[in-house]
């Protein structure tokens, strides 16, 4: 018979933990390349009254700051340069932000369970409001690139903000990262009780209801071959029990598909009286 763990055996301290984190980051000495880019003076100030002004962070190495606004497709136009992307801060950014999320949820839903605790991150970080942010922040307008906003695509502003976290947590390490997110998405957006309720995947939520209420099911989708405009588009069916509920149109498989289940929640609680409840 397995035994439940209890945290408090351990003797966890956050505190320690967030210590450490915070040590190792300030402590790591940024490995700069041979040659690498070199930005005068004027860009330096350009870029840390920016930071300053709109974020409140004053960087020891502004470097790291216009490393994070600089795209991949401005790399690629300046090949004979030894300029770096923002794509590796992206990636530490959203290590570094999932982890600012958990421990902010860890220590102020003491009593709620591991699957709890996943759920409610997930919908803290999602794209939407990583992407509002991004654009609150007016990151786009310091963006290092040739590419339109449309070539760019829906989700740049969100991946500009991750790229900056990762700046700060080199620059300045975890707690001033953690201070940072707690006052620009934690305070002024998140709301434990009222995320509780929120859907962030109604094609997630269907196959967790019809898993507990064993019930087949299946996702379709394909082209849209009938449609004549410039812009693909793909449909998307969801069978219960090997019929036909719902379909839905969109740009992407996968929106199509969140759509078309969307609606089919929709429509087993309005008609068929069953709750979605998964818990």
């Amino acid at each position: 018979m397995e035994q439940e763990i209890n945290l408090a055996d351990y003797q966890i301290n956050i505190a320690d933990i967030r210590q450490h984190i915070d040590e190792v980051a300030v402590n790591k000495t940024k490995k700069q390349p041979q040659n690498a880019e070199e930005f005068t003076a004027d860009t330096k100030a350009l870029y840390a009254d920016f930071a300053k002004e709109k974020m409140g962070i004053e960087f020891k190495d502004i470097s790291l700051f216009i490393t994070a606004l600089t795209h991949r497709s401005y790399v690629n136009e300046h090949k004979k340069a030894h300029i770096e992307h923002n794509e590796r801060l992206e990636f530490l950014g959203d290590a570094i932000l999932g982890a600012v999320i958990a421990d902010y949820i860890f220590t102020n839903a003491p009593e709620q369970d591991e699957g709890y605790l996943t759920k409610m991150r997930s919908k803290i970080v999602e794209r939407r409001n990583l992407n509002q942010l991004g654009e609150e922040l007016q990151l786009l307008s310091f963006l290092r690139t040739k590419l339109t906003p449309k070539q760019l695509g829906n989700n740049i502003t969100g991946n500009l903000f991750e790229a900056l976290i990762g700046a700060i947590y080199l620059d300045k390490g975890y707690k001033t990262c953690f201070k940072f997110i707690e006052r620009k998405l934690i305070l002024p957006y998140i709301n434990i009780k009222n995320l509780e309720e929120k859907v962030i995947s109604h094609k997630s939520l269907l196959i967790e209801w019809c898993q507990k209420h064993k019930r087949d099911f299946s996702f379709e989708a394909e082209e849209d071959v009938e449609d004549r405009s410039e812009t693909k588009y793909f449909v998307a069916k969801v069978y219960v029990e090997g019929f036909s509920v719902t379909r839905a149109r969109a740009t992407s498989k996968k929106r199509a598909e969140e759509s078309a289940a969307k609606r089919t929640c929709y429509k087993i609680q309005g008609k068929q009286h069953y709750k979605l409840d998964v818990k």
